[in-house]
């Protein structure tokens, strides 16, 4: 398991409160690709071969 540090925060911050967090191994959940429904369309999550998240419509 790798350690994930918290980003830190700015102090240009406009809110208080914190952006929820997603972690991408919760969301591919051992898959190399996903498909996010947002509206009417379609767009694919995918890990690379190089560690990278590529989101395509």
């Amino acid at each position: 398991m790798t350690d994930h540090k918290q980003p830190s925060t700015s102090a240009s911050s406009t809110s208080s409160q914190q952006i929820p967090r997603i972690f991408s191994r919760d969301l591919l959940a051992g898959r190399r690709e996903i498909v996010i429904v947002h509206g009417a369309v379609e767009y694919r999550l995918r890990l690379t071969s190089q560690d990278k998240l590529i989101l395509t419509k």
